[in-house]
């Protein structure tokens, strides 16, 4: 596929990215040992202009995160500690009533409820009933509220990072397949190495902390957010991320034999969208101005872990999302010459 030329506009973008990414890295360093990865997928996603959900065991520092990276970014940040009694106006804001002092007369104001920033974090969403996180993921999805018969958009840039236990599951209400597609990227947070764990006690105890500085203002992110929409992608990524995709579909004629065994339905065509722009998001991190087949490989987990469901077989077989993902890269060749297919 031919494309055109890169400007020197965006060549230069395209490496203030690249620094501004490594100078975010060393202010989260201050105060988040490792994570590499999580606080790489985290970027890509709000480059992509997506939301992200964080799973992982308590204790993990999810929360501290995402408010560090709050910190290192010049935005607005507002928490959400979702529970079985939040309504949805408790989110969005309301309507209350005000008198006007000078000519004593009553009228509606509108209260801006905490979605009303740039960067939200909704911790345990799954904690909260169906029609409170239907209110959240519409803000998410459409970007704007509709109260009082008024639409108000929200702000840009704006992302949300929603986080989940995926252990303890009484009173929580677990999100169904159809919401958890509207994340972008599903992040998954695991246990320290050993020696960051050594690092992180000895941190924590001996009571150092270190001011975290602001690297990257709004204005920034959604330049890069229009830069990764300029990144160009050759027909033999697009064709690969593609190939990935198709088989994940059962009773289709590119699903491997395991993929027809174990998996009860597959990506549809958002997850192709996400795995590219993904992969073009992540380009940009490292400075480079294209998309490769590497970038796609690194994002395929997070892109695909929500939109690819084991059934019930698979699971009693110990086969998780993430192991037929990994048998998936194993099949699809990424040697294999592709091309667009005929109509």
């Amino acid at each position: 596929m031919a494309s055109d030329p890169i400007s020197q506009s965006d060549v230069a973008a395209v490496q203030e990215c690249e620094n501004a990414y490594g100078k975010l890295r060393d202010e989260l360093a201050k105060v988040i040992v490792g994570q590499s990865e999580v606080i790489e997928q985290v970027l890509v996603a709000m480059f992509a202009r997506g939301h992200a959900l964080l799973e992982g065991v308590p204790g993990l520092a999810k929360t501290l995160l995402v408010s560090s990276l709050a910190e290192s970014l010049h935005l607005s940040f507002k928490r959400i500690q979702f529970t079985p009694d939040l309504m949805p106006s408790d989110i969005t804001g309301t309507e209350i009533i005000q008198e006007d002092l000078e000519t004593k007369k009553r009228r509606y104001e509108f209260l801006e409820g905490p979605i009303f920033a740039n960067l939200i974090l909704a911790d345990e969403i799954n904690r909260t009933p169906p029609k409170t996180q239907a209110a959240m993921l519409e803000a998410m999805q459409e970007r704007q509220v509709s109260a009082g018969g008024t639409i108000r958009k929200l702000p840009s840039p704006f992302f949300v990072l929603a986080t989940q236990n995926p252990l303890e599951q009484e009173g929580t209400y677990p999100m169904p397949e159809a919401q958890l597609d509207r994340f972008l990227l599903h992040i998954r947070v695991d246990y320290p190495s050993g020696a960051e764990e050594w690092e992180i006690a000895r941190r924590v105890t001996s009571g150092a902390q270190e001011q975290i500085s602001s690297c990257m203002s709004g204005e920034q992110i959604v330049q890069f957010q229009d830069l990764v929409k300029r990144v160009p992608v050759s027909d033999q990524v697009l064709g690969y991320a593609w190939a990935l995709i198709r088989a994940t579909r059962p009773g289709s004629p590119e699903a491997p034999s395991f993929v027809n065994q174990w998996v009860a339905w597959g990506a549809g065509p958002r997850g192709l969208l996400t795995l590219v722009t993904a992969a073009k998001a992540r380009a940009i991190l490292y400075g480079r101005y294209h998309a490769s087949i590497s970038d796609v490989q690194a994002m395929v987990k997070p892109a695909l872990r929500h939109r690819l469901a084991a059934n019930y077989s698979a699971q009693a077989n110990g086969y998780t999302s993430d192991k037929l993902i990994e048998m998936l890269l194993e099949e699809v060749s990424s040697e294999k010459t592709y091309a667009c297919p005929a109509a």
